[in-house]
């Protein structure tokens, strides 16, 4: 019976901490899954592998008694595993060989685990062992969604393709370019009949109207014409809610800032909503006709009076 190497299958040092384990762990799943290697029986035993390596390194627990065992691999393979006590009860290897072949077909895993950890050297039960493989859980899956500003405000119901697979996704309003929503039991399916994994969906939300985000806000550029901007009215612009009348103080100054409170994106998972920011950009009448142009002149004529 060969030893195995859980570092080296993984790629990891010794050292590594259990979230690099995993992480590993997770990119080499994800390259040898048979799912994306049909029929590639390499990439099947590659698979099985890595799943038994962090079946263990991925295990606190197992990890600690791997470890210890590791110093001291060429003694107790020498003794024949015998005086194994802290895990085996003092049991050989060789007097367990008639369980060989029930532990193999058990767990699916090599000849060196089950005598570790599949009721011999591991000092426990199949059972339990095995519950902890249907522990595992399947790996996540990564995809990116694109939606409208106007979806992202609303909400909306999206229908996506994932390896042959139609998923309905509900998603709430207020959702952000960039955020990441986390959609549980759509990833890829346990290798040993756990939970599935989940989905991660990473959402693109596309620009929209000239309107820019920032946090929950919305800003905008705000036309005014220049008799509006000093005699004062009302000019309407199109929000994500519907067309508004904003109302236009006499003598608004280019570049300040009109607030108006609620009009912003939804706050995601909560029932408020931000603000629509407004930027006055005074707009020149064209063309201007000769009357007006008239009237402009008197009225220059008396403000320098």
């Amino acid at each position: 019976m060969d030893y195995k190497d859980y570092y080296k299958i993984l790629g990891v040092d010794r050292k590594a901490t259990a979230e690099q384990i995993k992480k590993q762990y997770r990119k080499l799943a994800v390259k040898y899954h048979p799912d994306k290697n049909p029929g590639d029986k390499a990439a099947e035993e590659r698979f099985k592998e890595i799943s038994e390596a962090y079946e263990v390194l991925g295990n606190a627990e197992k990890r600690k008694k791997y470890d210890d065992l590791g110093a001291n691999w060429k003694q107790y393979q020498q003794q024949g595993f015998e005086g194994f006590g802290g895990f085996g009860g003092g049991r050989s290897y060789g007097r367990q060989q008639g369980f060989k072949e029930f532990f193999r077909g058990q767990s699916g895993f090599s000849d060196f685990f089950d005598a570790f950890f599949g009721g011999g050297f591991g000092g426990g039960s199949f059972g339990s062992n095995s519950r902890q493989r249907q522990q595992v859980k399947g790996q996540d899956i990564m995809a990116a969604i694109s939606l409208s500003l106007q979806d992202a405000y609303t909400g909306s119901t999206q229908l996506i393709n994932l390896n042959g697979k139609h998923i309905r996704l509900k998603i709430k309003p207020g959702v952000k370019d960039g955020q990441t929503l986390r959609i549980k039991g759509k990833g890829q399916e346990s290798p040993f009949g756990g939970t599935a994994g989940d989905l991660l969906l990473k959402v693109q939300v596309k620009p929209q109207n000239g309107l820019i985000r920032e946090g929950d806000d919305l800003i905008a550029d705000f036309p005014v014409d220049i008799y509006t901007a000093a005699l004062g009215g009302k000019i309407p612009f199109k929000t994500l809610k519907g067309i508004v009348q904003v109302p236009v103080k006499a003598g608004q100054q280019n570049g300040s800032v009109l607030r108006l409170k609620g009009l912003g994106m939804p706050v995601y998972g909560a029932d408020r909503f931000g603000n629509l920011l407004l930027k006055v950009q005074l707009r020149l009448p064209e063309p201007i006709s000769a009357a007006e142009k008239e009237l402009l002149k008197q009225a220059a004529a008396l403000r320098l009076q």
